[in-house]
């Protein structure tokens, strides 16, 4: 059976995302950037951000995916939806939920890279980089948090714990 234990209340993960809107504000101000979702674990925090955000912006999101069932990342990065928005000449800023291997990341930032924006960034609201096997940049970061497994706020172990509003260490 597994336990859960609190590891970022959903008051604290609130907090950062209106701190993480207030600084996308003033840095996209006037710049109507497209914002591009990381499926299916970006959905909370893009939502809760968006709606924070309060600038002109335009949404797409990509599907990728690398851990199957587990717990343990395949290696292996599989474009599943692409984006349909054009990207060449945009402010693009990616959304992911979280940042650990860096595989995804680096994967989607290359690929949105030779489509040519204006500008190309990365926001993750957690970012765990004991686990990183590439060197990424995360432009603007909510949590760094331990090397343990964790679920909520959009993060899941085989499609369960999503709907928790904090993020949670999964025990065994």
């Amino acid at each position: 059976m597994n336990k859960l234990k609190v590891l970022i209340s959903k008051e604290e993960i609130e907090r950062k995302a209106a701190e993480l809107a207030a600084e996308l504000r003033t840095d996209y101000r006037d710049k109507n950037p497209l914002l591009i979702g990381a499926l299916k674990g970006c959905f909370i925090f893009m939502s809760d951000l968006i709606r924070k955000l309060d600038i002109p912006l335009e949404v797409d999101f990509v599907r990728v995916s690398s851990y199957g069932a587990g717990i343990q990342t395949s290696g292996e990065i599989k474009l599943e939806y692409g984006t349909k928005t054009p990207i060449e000449g945009r402010h693009v800023l990616v959304i992911e939920d979280i940042v650990d291997s860096g595989l995804t990341v680096r994967f989607l930032l290359d690929y949105f890279g030779r489509q040519e924006p204006s500008s190309l960034k990365l926001c993750a609201m957690f970012d765990k980089p004991s686990r990183r096997e590439l060197d990424v940049t995360i432009d603007y970061t909510g949590f760094t948090v331990p090397d343990v497994f964790v679920v909520g706020y959009g993060l899941d172990l085989d499609e369960k714990f999503r709907y928790l509003p904090d993020l949670c260490i999964l025990e065994e």
